[in-house]
């Protein structure tokens, strides 16, 4: 029989599993909007961060403790989901997890203590910590790996348009009423989507996690995890996830007190760096895309891709504090934190590459807990560099070159380590050279 009719472990062909299956960009449009919820809640206390500072009379430390606060169970969550996905159905998980979104926001639209919103926004972000990884490996099982780099794309953009989307209509509440209906308004948008996710939210045909797990080979996960192509993402996204925590936390506080911006300019400006990011993530998805079309290896077309803009982006926020004026070090610093969405892009299907589809869930969840660790250190060390500084406006610019410092580093130990074609081939002989042996053992009689 020719490899065109080999049936793989779920029982389809070689030539059919290279077939998009109807219904799946519903799904893909659906996660998109999952994680454009996802982002508008992570973005909803740096946007508010002045008024809340005001209200609850807070300083800098503590606001990026604040900030931090999200991240503490973030990893710990992630990890934990990843394991479940292995077994359970991702549309089940990943409608939990939205309605915890959901109601984590409400007790915040009265008045609230900082305790109150502290435990708030951790158990937020144990819920929000597997979202993406989730989300991935459930795209994961609507698109053959040659085709996953764009979906993946378009699932990272949910979290510029999160931003973008989000922004302009929580400034508003916030200028016009008050930021504690603004939590409000995000809970009553969460619950929406899993109304909508209840609907047209389906499990994907291509991989039946269950079956595969009988019946395709395993490698061991000291082995995934310790490839140097998963240790290469984890560092080279911890990069880029330190300016995305800071952007998420910091940013309009910084437009606000270190620049001088009202709160209504600074909710436009504070959309800049989405922008271009989303820009920066659609490229990244179709460029690398064309690169594979076109027999280009993964490490060129993937971890190539995705380093190089990260370590560009680094120096770029190395430039701010050497430049005067608000247009240009705002400028400096769209281009620079925007240029760190293209890791997000190629990580994700790189691991998805050499690891067996039973396992992914797990590896990619694993990748996502270590590299949001950045969310924890990132605030709280803008926070305290801004508390001792000898002026807010020197704070901020000793932060952003603490930034770009870890941008450039991680982006360097990326492109050294993200090789991830040659990964797959090695782990493979790997598995097969264990399980030879086993096909010799003849069963006593």
């Amino acid at each position: 029989m020719s490899a065109q009719g080999t049936p793989d472990a779920a029982g389809r062909t070689a030539g059919e599993s290279k077939q998009t299956p109807k219904g799946a960009w519903t799904v893909t449009f659906l996660l998109f909007l999952f994680m454009v919820v996802n982002f508008a809640d992570k973005i909803v206390v740096g946007l508010a961060g002045v008024p809340i500072m005001t209200e609850m009379k807070l300083d800098a430390e503590q606001f990026g403790f604040l900030g931090s606060s999200f991240f503490f169970l973030f990893s710990i969550s992630a990890i934990v989901v990843g394991f479940i996905v292995n077994k359970v159905p991702t549309r089940w998980v990943l409608l939990t997890l939205a309605v915890i979104w959901a109601l984590a926001q409400f007790p915040m639209v009265g008045t609230v203590s900082f305790t109150t919103l502290l435990i708030c926004r951790i158990v937020l972000g144990a819920g929000e910590g597997p979202a993406f990884s989730v989300a991935a490996h459930a795209i994961y099982k609507w698109f053959p790996d040659e085709k996953r780099t764009l979906p993946t794309a378009i699932l990272s953009q949910g979290s510029a348009f999160g931003v973008i989307l989000a922004v302009p209509a929580l400034n508003w509440v916030i200028v016009n009423h008050s930021w504690h209906y603004a939590f409000g308004a995000l809970g009553i948008v969460g619950l929406m989507w899993v109304c909508a996710w209840l609907t047209f939210g389906k499990e994907g045909p291509l991989e039946d996690t269950q079956v595969l797990a009988a019946t395709e080979p395993k490698i061991p996960y000291l082995h995934l995890l310790t490839s140097r192509t998963f240790i290469g993402c984890a560092i080279a996204t911890f990069g880029a996830y330190w300016a995305l925590s800071l952007g998420l936390t910091w940013f309009t506080p910084f437009i606000v007190k270190g620049l001088g911006f009202s709160q209504s300019q600074a909710g436009f400006v504070s959309v800049l760096p989405w922008v271009f990011g989303a820009i920066v993530v659609i490229l990244t998805g179709w460029i690398s895309q064309v690169m594979n079309a076109r027999g280009y290896t993964t490490r060129i077309s993937r971890g190539v891709l995705g380093s190089v803009p990260l370590i560009v982006g680094g120096l770029i926020l190395a430039t701010m504090p050497h430049v005067t004026g608000a247009g240009l070090q705002i400028a400096l610093l769209v281009v620079g934190s925007g240029l760190c969405g293209a890791i997000y892009v190629v990580c994700p299907p790189m691991l998805g590459e050499f690891t067996p589809a039973s396992q992914r869930g797990a590896v990619i969840s694993i990748y996502s807990a270590l590299y949001t660790l950045s969310g924890i250190i990132a605030p709280s060390v803008m926070g305290t560099v801004i508390q001792r500084a000898g002026t807010m406006l020197d704070g901020y610019m000793t932060g952003f070159t603490i930034n770009a410092v870890v941008m450039v580093g991680s982006g360097v130990i990326g492109l050294l380590l993200l090789w991830p074609n040659t990964e797959k081939a090695r782990l493979t002989r790997g598995a097969a050279a264990q399980a030879a042996p086993l096909k010799g053992v003849v069963s006593p009689t």
